[in-house]
């Protein structure tokens, strides 16, 4: 925040003043407190980050200030004022009317916030018509003027077109166009682009920060990455387990943080470049909460073997998908989802294949463990082509490759314990009796810094961390040689993101593995990585050691990828990116497409780039 800018919010009332407030909820007939004593103001035309991992409490703050939580089993003390209005006395009837017309909120998805069967110039027109008396021809040519506002292109033709038929960048831009309709006073912002692509991240911060500048709208912005923090808050409350730890102003958070949470917090954020001068991935520090100190990072030891055989090797691999339409259904087109990829992957070493979501590498991950099949192509695992391998000859194959999901919830059975979830594919590929097994779960949950009696737990009673650890217990369980990791932390905490890393170096420095690390976190890639093999339409545009990659990219699209990533450090704020420059090209083309040959050119020892 300049100090033009801090002399005029010290000048104004704040548009939100919340002191002293604290959420309970009922819990088997008891209340169980979940924030506690939070105070801070919003003032005109300022952004104010609540930044905390999960279940600290941040996002039940925001509820609780929209008055959206269960009446019957949450309590709300305190007070919360918008203007000289107290929220929590007024009637429902005036706090219905003061929801999206005084104050707006966009959630972390947009899918799950607007309705799948009205379209969404219809959902945007509603938000008009129930707060202003303006007639359904002026609130369509509004809802007209708001899409062109938030860069959607063709906005007078996609006014009729479904959510369905958006990108996730598109569906938040139009959920920041619902939330705008009224010109609210306030807007809260519950992790709006947690779930979006880092140049898409990069367009909705602009898009925020362009809009409160014209309208001078205020923000309440809730996120658990330090990064975004840097980018857009002028003032930060840092919360710890429900509690406010730390107030001030962002750059005297980061500068100067007196909280050792604050403290470990910024510590576990990986920064992109930080990795110059090393030539192997770097371990995250892992930061005590309760102090704030942290030990040096230490670079791992070299494990890439450097036999020439590899122990994964896919060659020209491809995978379309027919799209058929018409009365006729006849085909119309493809969905070039992977295009002629080659690479390989030697033991002891982590490959990155990075790219937005709809590049294609997901598919690629998926092709390769023939849960999609490719339609040409090779996939040559410790020399013999698996593609050409019968049911029966797979089974074996699955023992050396193993996949970890993003979603580590969605991919344990809620019905068996976690220790029959590991001892399930030993026992189905009957490597040992039911004793082994028991003796190899405790085994693995001990690999992977769980403990033996943990086994006779169910998935709900750990944590997102713990959880993901489980999964990579279970892969690692057969024993593989190779582990596709299909963003596999993308969905963690920073500081649960941290210690799950550093799990899958030390698994791999002590029993040899390899990693096929699937992400579009740039900032991970670079620490983790050996080598990175960015995707675009599904090719693959650059490939080569992680050095060279990043510290002299040669692709626009990877340079693009890398100017997108937030930094965090508010003296660094990225320079706005060209709306042209966000959204994914479509990898649609028409039937008779015939591919071109792709060329590459090596810029350095390994390091090719697509001409």
């Amino acid at each position: 925040m300049t100090s033009e800018k801090i002399a005029t919010v010290g000048k104004h009332k704040p548009v939100l003043s919340v002191q002293g407030l604290s959420t309970s909820f009922l819990v088997d007939g008891a209340w169980k407190p979940v924030v506690d004593d939070v105070s801070f103001d919003v003032h005109p035309g300022e952004t104010v980050a609540i930044v905390g991992e999960s279940g600290s409490g941040k996002s039940v703050t925001s509820l609780s200030i929209m008055r959206l939580l269960q009446k019957d089993t949450s309590r709300i003390e305190g007070s919360i004022k918008l203007g000289d209005r107290e929220l929590l006395t007024l009637p429902e009837e005036k706090m219905r009317r003061i929801r999206g017309n005084e104050i707006a909120m966009i959630f972390q998805e947009p899918m799950t916030s607007l309705n799948p069967l009205f379209t969404i110039g219809d959902q945007i027109s509603e938000a008009l018509l129930c707060h202003s008396q303006m007639s359904k021809a002026d609130a369509r040519a509004e809802t007209i003027r708001l899409l062109e506002k938030v860069c959607i292109p063709s906005a007078a033709s996609r006014f009729d077109e479904y959510p369905h038929r958006f990108s996730g960048g598109m569906r938040q831009r139009v959920m920041i166009a619902m939330a705008l309709a009224s010109r609210p006073k306030l807007l809260i912002a519950d992790e709006p682009t947690t779930a979006l692509d880092v140049t898409i991240q990069g367009q909705i911060l602009d898009l925020i920060k362009t809009l409160q500048e014209e309208e001078g709208t205020s923000v309440l912005f809730i996120t658990h990455d330090m990064g975004v923090v840097a980018e857009i808050s002028d003032r930060t409350v840092v919360m710890f387990r429900g509690k406010q730890v730390e107030t001030g102003q962002t750059v005297d958070i980061f500068r100067q943080s007196k909280h050792p949470y604050t403290r470990a917090l910024l510590s576990a954020v990986p920064v992109l470049g930080s990795m110059q001068g090393y030539q192997r991935p770097l371990r995250f520090p892992i930061v005590d909460n309760a102090t704030g100190l942290s030990e040096k990072p230490v670079e791992v030891a070299d494990t890439v073997d450097k036999v020439d055989v590899p122990v994964l090797e896919v060659k020209g691999l491809t995978k379309r998908f027919e799209i058929y339409s018409g009365f006729m259904s006849r085909l119309s087109g493809r969905v070039h989802a992977v295009e002629n990829v080659s690479f390989d992957l030697r033991k002891g070493e982590t490959l990155s294949l990075v790219g937005e979501s709809g590049c294609g590498k997901s598919t690629t991950g998926r092709a390769i463990m023939r849960l999609t099949e490719p339609d040409s192509g090779e996939v040559l695992v410790e020399g013999q082509n698996i593609l050409a391998l019968d049911k029966q000859a797979m089974r074996g194959m699955r023992r050396t490759v193993q996949m970890i999901f993003q979603d580590p919830y969605a991919s344990l059975n809620p019905r068996m314990t976690v220790g029959a979830a590991i001892a399930e594919p030993y026992i189905e590929h009957r490597l040992g009796s039911k004793r082994d097994a028991k003796d190899v779960v405790a085994d693995m949950l001990e690999k992977v810094g769980l403990t033996p009696d943990m086994a006779k737990r169910y998935p709900h009673e750990f944590s997102g961390g713990q959880r993901q650890r489980i999964c990579i217990a279970r892969a690692l369980a057969l024993k593989p040689k190779v582990i596709v990791a299909d963003e596999s932390v993308s969905a963690l905490d920073v500081s649960i993101k941290a210690q799950v890393i550093n799990l899958m170096l030390d698994l791999q420095q002590s029993l040899d593995l390899a990693f096929l690390f699937i992400s579009h976190d740039m900032a991970v890639v670079e620490r983790v990585s050996h080598r990175v093999a960015v995707m675009y339409l599904g090719e693959i545009v650059e490939i080569g050691p992680r050095s060279s990659v990043f510290e002299n990219p040669q692709h626009d699209y990877t340079r693009k990828l890398m100017a997108a990533v937030p930094v965090p450090d508010p003296d660094r704020r990225r320079a706005k990116l060209s709306s042209e420059t966000g959204e994914l090209k479509s990898p649609i083309r028409p039937a008779d497409f015939a591919v071109p040959l792709r060329e590459y050119r090596e810029v350095s020892p390994q390091h090719f780039v697509a001409l």
